[in-house]
């Protein structure tokens, strides 16, 4: 029956399929040349200095969230394995059709990039990402999606080391992005109420409970 359930998680996975080609081709349709994309920085932006030693928790993004998936796969029960494939399906879906029918982009990459190691990955980071299509910030939004899951996760409850661990690599990430110029403060602040509303509606909604409420003023009239 365990082996069931696992498998059945792994339907989750399948989401990759479809997330991986859209990203793609909104990239490839969606680019600098592209005319009408709406340059979302902000004064406020040019105050956040450039720094490359941020491109270590950038990059460290990709193993937080593989991390946890795996991680989720095994030890969540049903609901928090739900709640929790289910708020990144649907937010980075959401992502992605908004930069869709609202092409958006940055303009605050610096011209010169140090000379040292982490400059050079910024440098190819920059080559293979364009800076288009960035709002919300799914590096944000999964970030965020990623930490409420494990803090809810009862397998976790009394693991206060990994939460914080957890807290603080989220809050790097996030802040990563702003000082790699990657992203904008609307990015990101556009990321945190995405999140917002999905914990709402995925976490928070009873939706078993609406239902039987109904039923009761039903019987009583």
């Amino acid at each position: 029956m365990k082996n069931h359930f696992k498998k059945k998680r792994l339907l989750y996975g399948l989401y990759i399929l479809i997330y991986l080609p859209w990203f793609f081709i909104l990239e490839a349709c969606i680019n600098e040349t592209t005319p009408d994309v709406h340059i979302l920085n902000r004064r406020i932006d040019e105050f956040i200095p450039f720094c490359e030693y941020f491109i270590i928790p950038y990059i460290f993004w990709v193993f937080y969230i593989l991390g946890a998936c795996i991680f989720m796969l095994f030890k969540a029960t049903d609901k928090e394995f739900h709640q929790f494939g289910m708020t990144l399906i649907i937010g980075m879906s959401l992502c992605l059709f908004i930069c869709m029918v609202y092409p958006n982009g940055v303009q605050l990459r610096p011209e010169n990039l140090p000379n040292n190691i982490f400059g050079t990955i910024v440098k190819y980071l920059y080559m293979s990402d364009t800076p288009t299509n960035v709002f919300p910030s799914i590096h944000v939004f999964n970030s965020l999606a990623v930490h409420i899951s494990l803090t809810k996760c009862e397998a976790l409850k009394k693991h206060y080391s990994i939460k914080y661990f957890s807290l603080i690599t989220c809050i790097l990430i996030c802040m990563s992005t702003l000082f790699l110029k990657q992203h904008c403060v609307i990015d990101v602040i556009g990321a945190c109420g995405l999140m917002i509303i999905l914990y709402v509606l995925i976490y928070v909604v009873n939706y078993k409970k609406a239902p039987n409420s109904q039923k009761e003023t039903v019987s009583i009239h």
